[in-house]
């Protein structure tokens, strides 16, 4: 899979990486999965209204759902996501805010 790099800033990555704590071990209940689903479909549609990037997919595991999103700037991309971000009740959770080799993290 071939990651989206930031034109102005070289071949820096930028990401938007969000982890949320689920439930139960494994991969979640269906229910919690299926609104991280949803809140991605919702992400997608607002980033791409926006043209800050795309919301490139999710892992589930370990009691973990993880949201992946890259664009050109990561602080643009997370000012688009941070709502829905905010908006899941999955706790706790953080994002990554990743800017080349640069990294920061936002509690939700």
């Amino acid at each position: 899979m071939e990651t989206p790099t930031a034109p102005d800033n070289g071949d820096e990555e930028h990401a938007v990486i969000a982890h949320f704590r689920l439930a139960r071990d494994g991969f979640g209940d269906v229910d919690q999965r299926k609104r991280i689903y949803d809140a991605e479909q919702v992400m997608e549609a607002a980033t791409r209204a926006a043209n800050v990037g795309e919301v490139d997919g999710n892992e589930f595991g370990g009691g973990e759902a993880v949201v992946y999103a890259y664009g050109p700037d990561a602080d643009a991309l997370f000012k688009v996501l941070e709502p829905t971000l905010r908006s899941l009740p999955f706790r706790p959770a953080h994002v990554l805010l990743r800017r080349g080799d640069n990294e920061t993290r936002v509690d939700l």
